[in-house]
């Protein structure tokens, strides 16, 4: 089955890139720790040398945050701003390295190092930011369309009880997620599409994401249908079981670190198997057409040269 191949495909092709996912990684870890470390001084001193740490292990104490006082207006601006910063560098971040990944799981997409890498995050910058924005937008007007306006319009008409209003929202919403697939495949069939190309063209790029969507769709909305419920596991499984932890000592906070940044590390690299089976699935259809690395993986011999065609032998 072909969306079999393409995931197995994928995963090889994931599992290979472990140099970049751990380099996304770190990148994407840098951030937060810049962020957190002053906000823990601003509390630390808004806070004081007291047994707030003890109050604060059962959970979230309003009367801990009432007596910080004059302190309080200052933690939360640099809060809401820092907040806003780290949300911007890492947006621009999974760009960047977006076309990283999607270079690296080509099926000819040559040496595994880190210089070819950081090479195509900046060869794909630019496109994928504005193929990212244009279909985020695309999904932000759908969301409008689909379920703001019709629910805004049944709550306000008095005919229509409370529960048959509930029922129409979760169906419209029920509608719009299974729509988003569709999004996504446009979006990854964009950016391996651009991966493979020496000019930038992220308006021709994403035409043919619409056409490679639209030419397989049952398939292709199957395959990211699959790779999308593993994301949407381990999200769970981080949300259920990483807030129960509570250790009780300096080692169980490192070891709780640990198993956190494991699990962020296991949550790139499903990102990336979702980037490779996309690649390979669009390669079966549409070939490995690669102007970039069927130059560096497949030389012309000189004897070849000189026994083809004029034109042939340019290219």
């Amino acid at each position: 089955m072909q969306i079999v191949k393409s995931l197995k495909a994928g995963a090889c092709r994931a599992l290979c890139l472990w140099k970049g996912i751990l380099i996304v990684w770190l990148f994407s870890f840098l951030p937060a720790a810049i962020f957190v470390t002053p906000l823990r001084g601003a509390l630390k001193t808004g806070l004081g040398d007291s047994l707030i740490t003890e109050r604060l292990a059962e959970g979230i104490d309003i009367e801990v945050f009432a007596d910080l006082g004059n302190h309080l207006s200052g933690i939360v601006s640099f809060f809401l701003s820092g907040f806003f910063l780290v949300i911007m560098a890492g947006f621009l971040l999974n760009v960047f390295f977006a076309g990283g990944l999607f270079g690296g799981v080509r099926e000819y997409a040559g040496s595994s190092r880190l210089s070819d890498f950081f090479k195509e995050s900046a060869r794909n910058f630019w496109s994928f930011l504005v193929i990212t924005i244009l279909i985020n937008l695309m999904i932000i007007g759908l969301a409008i369309i689909l379920i703001l306006i019709p629910v805004s319009v049944i709550m306000q008409s008095d005919t229509i009880s409370e529960g048959a209003a509930y029922n129409s929202g979760m169906i419209l919403t029920g509608v719009f997620l299974l729509l988003m697939p569709l999004f996504l495949l446009v979006a990854d069939y964009s950016r391996a599409w651009q991966a493979t190309q020496e000019r930038q063209s992220c308006f021709k790029a994403i035409g043919e994401g619409f056409t490679l969507t639209f030419r397989n769709i049952l398939r292709s909305w199957l395959m990211m249908v699959v790779l999308l419920l593993f994301q949407i596991l381990l999200s769970l499984l981080i949300l259920k079981f990483i807030p129960e932890i509570r250790p009780a000592s300096g080692f169980g906070v490192f070891l709780l670190f640990l198993l956190s940044q494991a699990l962020f590390i296991i949550r790139i690299l499903l990102r990336t198997w979702r980037y490779g089976t996309v690649t390979a699935f669009r390669e079966n259809y549409a070939g490995p057409i690669s102007t970039i690395s069927q130059k560096k993986q497949m030389p012309v011999e000189p004897e070849q040269v000189f026994s083809q065609p004029q034109d042939q032998a340019e290219y």
